[in-house]
């Protein structure tokens, strides 16, 4: 299959006629066929409006009927081969592995809500059967389920083609709720996207669902996704992106005469906290291990370490040296765009104003190639400064020297909202990390012990979210199982005939459904 240029609205390829996307290899800086026309804000609403005309017939599709079109999905992905893979590797210059690791992660993550889907507990069934005779009051007959928000709009991530982008976890979460999706693609692989569009769109033909269960929408500007986010048939947002970018959605959501949820993971630094007793038994390999994650994929993972919390002592200053000594054989990597690229640079150059300088990578020899960073800083100088928190989109990191505990417990009061927080222990730090725990629930959504943040595995328990401005909502993740409540909604049905209750709701349980019946599961 070969890219057209188009983006996708129902059953239709639809040319635009706004300002055109160009991408180019940021590898070599040669263009890329075919350009991507912008639609019109006709074509948005038409897309928006196809999705609401198929709303209340998707949401009450079959369990069955929805972990099947997932489970196509999944399966069309995969037939285009390596067409998808070769495409991915000319729009964003990473690696045929990383891609090829990434398309399984994303058909992983549609089976696996596939299997959420069917086994229904997502439905959360609440059962409290009349009591007539109940004194001193009769209790009518009352149910709940969770059914689906309404259509959402999805946008496209930067740094993952393929497991943020236009199938991934935001998309096959909403699907699995019974949510019709419309993607906005994002402009640094519209090739990619379109192909994994034209998939999906494929996958709701075979299974006969409406047209409007899914659209594509490309524009070079604000204009499409803000107007997106207005459109009144969409009722939520997911989003992966910049603080700046997540923020703009919000306000836009906010100022609607309704409403509606905006689901954006937008900024986070993931500090690493070396404990004294494990930098002292094991610092070289700490070290190790960090620049490996530090580096990973050119620094474009929402989870990569940029902040590394330790004691100052002969401990931190081998641990600072061994660090240092690997950045500076680190080869400079391919970034996504040249606007990454270019964003990287400035904020390496914003954080060396403010910091000490420990090393830098070998030099770029390509055109959009990012050289890994490494900087300290007295943690004195944290607390008062909001640019040492800045996060730096790339492969450059911070070590903060802190006095004693007490500072680093301080420090780890003034963070902000995190993804992830790192603890790297041994036994003997057990206190030192009991006492850190409670500040670090507070201001992250996913708490490690001696491992790397990079890497999200996709399962019923992981948190993929966080406290402010991690992600717009701290009671929500973007990855994992869990990931489909955002979607939904609960409704109570009172003293409803047999005949009118969903299935999930009636007395001889046809799906089969874990319920909580009058307070007791069953």
């Amino acid at each position: 299959m070969i890219p057209q240029g188009t983006s996708l609205i129902g059953q239709k390829a639809v040319t635009g006629g706004q300002a055109v996307i160009r991408t180019i290899d940021p590898a070599t800086g040669v263009p890329i066929a075919p350009d991507y026309p912008g639609l019109d804000p006709e074509e948005v609403a038409r897309a928006c409006r196809l999705a609401w005309e198929a709303f209340d017939d998707y949401r009450e599709s079959s369990l069955e009927a929805r972990a099947s079109f997932l489970e196509t999905i999944a399966a069309e992905i995969e037939a285009l081969g390596d067409a998808l893979i070769e495409r991915g590797m000319a729009e964003t210059g990473l690696p045929q592995a990383r891609l090829e690791g990434e398309r399984g992660r994303t058909c992983g993550q549609l089976r696996l809500f596939a299997s959420v889907v069917r086994a229904g507990e997502w439905l959360d069934v609440r059962i409290d059967p009349a009591q007539p005779e109940r004194q001193p009051m009769p209790r009518v007959d009352l149910r709940q389920r969770h059914v689906a928000l309404g259509p959402v709009g999805v946008f496209g991530a930067s740094n993952f083609p393929l497991a943020f982008s236009v199938a991934g976890g935001d998309t096959a979460s909403a699907l699995a709720a019974g949510c019709p999706v419309v993607v906005k693609a994002h402009a640094a692989h519209p090739g990619t996207s379109e192909l994994v569009g034209r998939a999906v769109q494929a996958a709701v033909a075979e299974c006969e669902l409406p047209e409007g269960v899914f659209s594509l929408l490309f524009g070079a500007g604000n204009e499409i996704g803000q107007a997106l986010v207005a459109d009144p048939h969409i009722q939520a947002v997911g989003f992966t992106g910049s603080r700046a970018g997540g923020l703009a959605l919000m306000a836009t959501a906010q100022a609607r005469p309704q409403p509606i949820p905006v689901y954006a993971e937008m900024s986070s630094i993931n500090p690493v906290f070396l404990l004294p007793e494990a930098l002292k038994a094991r610092g070289q390999d700490i070290a190790s291990g960090f620049v490996a994650s530090l580096n990973l994929g050119a620094g474009q993972f929402c989870t990569n370490p940029g902040l590394v919390i330790g004691v100052k002592g002969e401990a931190l200053e081998a641990f600072v040296a061994a660090a240092g000594a690997v950045v500076q054989k680190s080869p400079a990597q391919t970034m996504l765009t040249p606007g990454i690229h270019a964003a990287y640079g400035d904020g390496v150059s914003q954080l060396a104003a403010v910091a000490r300088e420990i090393a830098r990578g070998v030099p770029a020899v390509g055109p959009h190639e990012g050289q890994s960073a490494l900087f300290s800083a007295r943690a004195a100088d944290f607390l008062s400064s909001e640019a040492l928190q800045a996060e730096v989109f790339g492969s450059s990191s911070l070590v903060i020297e802190c006095e004693d505990l007490d500072e680093m417990r301080a420090v780890a009061e003034q963070l902000e909202g995190q993804l992830t927080i790192t603890l790297q222990m041994d036994d003997a730090d057990l206190e030192a990390a009991r006492a850190l725990l409670p500040t670090l629930e507070r201001r992250a959504g996913r708490v490690l012990v001696n491992g790397w943040p990079t890497g999200v595995e996709v399962c019923h328990a992981m948190v993929h979210g966080g406290p402010f401005p991690a992600t717009s909502d701290s009671r929500t993740t973007s990855v994992g199982s869990a990931a489909i409540r955002r979607f939904l909604r609960p409704v109570c049905y009172q003293n409803l005939p047999e005949g009118l209750l969903p299935e999930a709701l009636r007395d001889d349980n046809p799906l089969n459904l874990s319920r909580l019946v009058d307070g007791k599961r069953e």
